[in-house]
């Protein structure tokens, strides 16, 4: 099983704070460090000091990293236009000397979109907007050197583009698709994602979107790595577990989440049951970034009990 960390900046983190975190998962033998893409908290916290760009910051860490995999966990849609998204990508690729990953999702919180001026279209848009922008995005990576793009969709239209710069990793980085969709994201990770991944939810659950995930692919021919997100709380004791949970009970927008709060083993428990149903890949999403000891806890207890599973 392959094991990754997974933080949410827009909850409160500089980057400093984030080039600590990606450092100490780096060298406490973590695959990679993904941040999710937000611009405003989900809740009454402002979440200070303030939201960093997700792109911005990954840039950073590719300089100040050197094996650790980064990405996003997922891409808004909404947030960028697909030609210069393409080139973004593919600059910090050639910054970490190709450790790059790209997840793409549709988009959902409205009032970041309000509050920074950020157009929000009805959802059927926004899924045929991303899915065109992942059919650019790929299309300019896998044009051959000295060819030229073009594309013409109802939303995007791209003339001769040069189709640079190259991404270090060809044709491209891995487009990782996520979301709990149960129609529209199976069929556009089935085309364009190299991993599935289901955000926080219950292994059932689970397993029923990797199923839909499975036989969309299969009519495109195609397998995808297929990944769980889980939300962690883990401590040496009950008490302390439950204080690492404690913000998981503050309303916020987020939708319904299966966190796992307790033990080491209980984590490495509940990995097992997602690799049952062929999760190849886990992202671990903490709560607290300023919390180190929390980190070490999981790498130390965890990371050894699931590298065969």
């Amino acid at each position: 099983m392959r094991v990754c960390l997974f933080t949410e900046p827009h909850r409160g983190a500089t980057y400093d704070d984030q080039l600590r975190l990606a450092r100490l998962a780096e060298d406490a033998g973590f695959e990679g460090y993904l941040r999710a893409d937000h611009y405003q908290s989900m809740g009454a916290d402002p979440g200070l000091p303030g939201p960093t760009d997700a792109w911005i910051t990954l840039a950073g860490l590719a300089r100040e990293t050197s094996r650790i995999r980064l990405g996003t966990l997922v891409n808004s849609a909404t947030f960028r236009l697909p030609g210069p998204l393409a080139i973004m990508v593919a600059q910090v690729d050639a910054m970490s000397g190709g450790r790059i990953e790209l997840g793409m999702g549709a988009g959902w919180l409205e009032r970041e979109h309000t509050s920074y001026g950020i157009p929000f279209p009805p959802l059927g848009e926004r899924f045929d907007r991303m899915t065109e922008q992942l059919a650019i995005i790929t299309g300019l990576w896998a044009t051959p050197d000295g060819e030229r793009f073009s594309y013409d969709g109802k939303h995007y239209q791209l003339l001769d583009a040069p189709a640079l710069p190259k991404p270090v990793q060809r044709p491209g980085p891995p487009i990782i698709v996520g979301g709990r969709g149960p129609k529209r994201t199976p069929e556009i990770a089935a085309r364009f994602a190299d991993e599935f991944n289901m955000p926080f939810k219950t292994v059932a659950e689970t397993a029923q979107a990797f199923g839909r995930v499975t036989e969309a692919a299969q009519r495109y021919d195609r397998s995808l790595r297929l990944s769980a997100g889980i939300v962690v709380a883990l401590g040496r004791t009950d008490e302390e577990a439950q204080r690492r949970a404690a913000p998981l009970h503050v309303p916020s927008a987020l939708p319904p989440e299966d966190p796992v709060v307790g033990s080491p083993d209980l984590l490495v428990q509940r990995i097992g049951e997602f690799a049952a149903i062929g999760a190849t890949r886990v992202h671990l999403r903490v709560i607290d970034m300023s919390d180190l000891d929390h980190v070490e806890l999981i790498a130390s207890r965890v990371l050894p009990q699931v590298g065969e599973l």
